[in-house]
């Protein structure tokens, strides 16, 4: 007659269950060896003991790179400043290189005319000769040109010059319109959407509160505003600059690009 060496072998298989999973630890049934037992005597299969091992959790911590806030050195502050923007809280720069010219499709006579002009001034210069008369015909056939194309634009046309990639950002606007320009920043919740901007701006001694959507004017700095696309935290910022604008009682433009 066969006999086991597990006291529990003849158990039905709800206590081989249950046994197996509260001496996990003790060293009794193994937990991989349920999928091998079998109901009976002759059938049940007993696995080695195994070793218990020890396992250890390593987390590494990612190093971020540390955030360049914008705030001046000691002693640059000029205390004595009445006016104009302050530039140390915004990362709105002058650009290092100017943007490479674009034309327009329809711009092209234009474009022809004025290649014309630096041709004659060329020749003018290389030879000495006197050209004036033919820069000064060609000059104002350019004006007339000028006149004529922008007077009569089609639709497309007009709505090409409003998509024009060097257009004028919002803060290009701000900057021109405002005597004094304090830009604020954060959605009081850790965020802070480049794509929209927000701040106060003085206009013949009135406070504003402005905001509008912000592109890059070039490559990385499309990138960094995410191409003027704002996400939930600017939506979160620009409602918290509407009720400081209301708390203060300052009127609100927004740019829409």
């Amino acid at each position: 007659m066969a006999s086991s060496a597990f006291p529990g072998a003849s158990a039905p298989a709800s206590d081989l269950l249950r046994r197996s999973c509260s001496e996990m630890t003790g060293g009794g049934f193994p937990l991989r060896s349920l999928g091998r037992a079998r109901l009976g005597a002759a059938g049940l299969w007993m696995g080695r003991r195994r070793r218990e091992v020890g396992v250890a959790v390593v987390a590494k911590i990612r190093k971020w790179k540390k955030h360049d806030y914008p705030w001046p050195a000691p002693g640059e502050i000029d205390p004595n400043v009445k006016g104009g923007s302050v530039s140390y809280l915004s990362h709105f720069k002058p650009l290092k290189d100017k943007p490479r010219p674009v034309t327009l499709p329809f711009e092209k006579p234009l474009t022809d005319l004025e290649k014309k002009i630096a041709d004659v001034r060329k020749m003018a210069d290389e030879t000495g000769l006197d050209f004036s008369d033919q820069i000064l015909s060609l000059e104002e056939k350019y004006q007339q040109a000028l006149k004529d194309l922008y007077t009569h634009l089609t639709p497309i046309q007009r709505l090409s010059i409003a998509r024009h990639p060097n257009r004028p950002t919002f803060l290009d606007h701000v900057l021109n319109i405002t005597d004094k320009w304090v830009e604020l920043h954060g959605d009081r919740a850790g965020y802070d959407d480049p794509a929209i901007v927000t701040g106060i701006g003085t206009i013949e001694g009135r406070n504003y509160m402005f905001m509008g959507h912000q592109k890059g004017r070039n490559t990385k700095e499309n990138i960094e505003r995410n191409f003027g696309m704002p996400t939930p935290h600017g939506y979160r910022k620009a409602l918290r600059m509407m009720r400081y604008a209301d708390h203060h009682g300052f009127p609100i433009i927004t740019f829409i690009d």
